[in-house]
């Protein structure tokens, strides 16, 4: 059961923002079908809420909610410097021209009318995932002097292999899709353990003392940076010049 679950956490995360519970079993059921993690919110006020808790890869939301409308919705992402720049695709019944408009212009990337062929939907999901995402696309993932092939699922830094065991590939991998993003423990819990799997947090700190037990040898900088009472990211080390124009 853990490795089911941990083996699909990598695996990009689509926010369904629909208030209709046969077309988000419909979305759930095509979008995991070909790979992706799902969550859903009845709501528009639900759906910023778990926007809070969890940044997702990608949003697909309906017009017509409760409490808040997805045009709103979207224009409120927007402006939240964390959530700009996440992809949102509308799914509605509104189909005039003059809606299109409207619904790109509050900050859509795309926007697919109701009804709609589910693998159409999945195709365009990601061609907006690959404009807004490339590394989601991409065959390696790659920082400073370390490359991941996601392919032959091997990882090295400069000119030596670096050995990882399943859950440190994992780690590794999340924080490569997303570098210089700081995550809580809570949140790499659930990208790379999964929602449904208990793991006590301080979990975290060991995998993370073992992943760079294997990315630091001799005098290779540490490229996982530790941020107090927040949390991890990937990112560059922070050089003596950095530290001096920082005060």
């Amino acid at each position: 059961m853990l490795e089911r679950n941990a083996s699909q956490a990598v695996k990009p995360l689509v926010l369904i923002v629909e208030d209709e519970d046969a077309l988000v079993t419909l979305l759930r059921y095509n979008l995991e079908r070909e790979g992706y993690r799902t969550a859903a919110a009845r709501d528009g006020e639900e759906a910023l809420v778990m926007v809070k808790e969890e940044t997702p890869d990608i949003i697909l939301l309906d017009w017509m909610l409760p409490l808040t409308s997805g045009i709103e919705v979207c224009r409120q992402l927007r402006r939240r410097p964390e959530t700009k720049d996440v992809p949102v695709v509308m799914l509605t019944a509104r189909g005039e021209e003059g809606d299109k408009v409207r619904g790109l212009n509050s900050g859509a990337d795309d926007y697919i009318t109701k009804p709609f062929s589910p693998a159409e939907l999945v195709a365009r999901l990601r061609a907006v995932m690959r404009r807004a995402q490339p590394a989601l696309a991409a065959d390696t993932l790659e920082f400073e002097d370390m490359i991941m092939d996601l392919v032959a699922h091997r990882v090295r830094r400069g000119s030596r292999n670096v050995h990882l065991g399943p859950t440190e590939y994992r780690l590794l991998r999340h924080l490569l899709q997303h570098p210089g993003r700081v995550f809580s423990r809570e949140q790499l819990l659930d990208a790379v353990w999964g929602h449904d799997v208990y793991v006590e947090p301080r979990t975290v700190d060991v995998h993370i003392r073992r992943l760079r037990k294997a990315l630091n040898e001799g005098d290779e900088a540490d490229l996982i940076r530790t941020v107090r009472a927040a949390g991890y990211a990937l990112d560059k080390p922070m050089t003596d010049g950095d530290a001096i124009a920082m005060k």
